[in-house]
């Protein structure tokens, strides 16, 4: 099984991003051969900024990021939204990489599953 998780909003302004990385997590923990790639795209890239600190009782997007690394997942920010909001040259969380439309393109042409959020 192949899922493809595209992440637009920010981490912390609504939920989207903690709602995609909920499932990717809970399938990387049940159907230990799926095969996970998380893009994100607009100001989800915000989500790949390391020393993120949240309120209590918000779930923190980096940890959860981690987790899904730590499990063999692919992370990409889109490269053109890192520059759009000056963040190429920070540092992304470990295992993040930048990616572009070609790699975009050659994720969502492969006959998988893909999921918006």
């Amino acid at each position: 099984m192949n899922v493809r998780l595209l992440i637009n909003d920010p981490p912390y302004r609504t939920e989207k991003a903690y709602n995609a990385l909920r499932p990717a997590i809970t399938l990387q923990k049940e159907h230990k051969d799926a095969a996970v790639r998380v893009l994100l795209m607009g100001d989800a890239v915000v989500c790949a900024i390391p020393g993120q600190v949240t309120p209590q009782r918000f779930q923190n997007v980096e940890c959860m990021l981690k987790a899904v690394l730590a499990r063999g997942a692919e992370v990409k920010a889109y490269g053109s939204c890192l520059d759009a909001r000056g963040l190429r040259p920070m540092a992304l969380i470990e295992g993040v990489q930048p990616s572009n439309m070609s790699e975009l393109v050659a994720w969502i042409a492969q006959p998988e599953e893909v999921l918006r959020f």
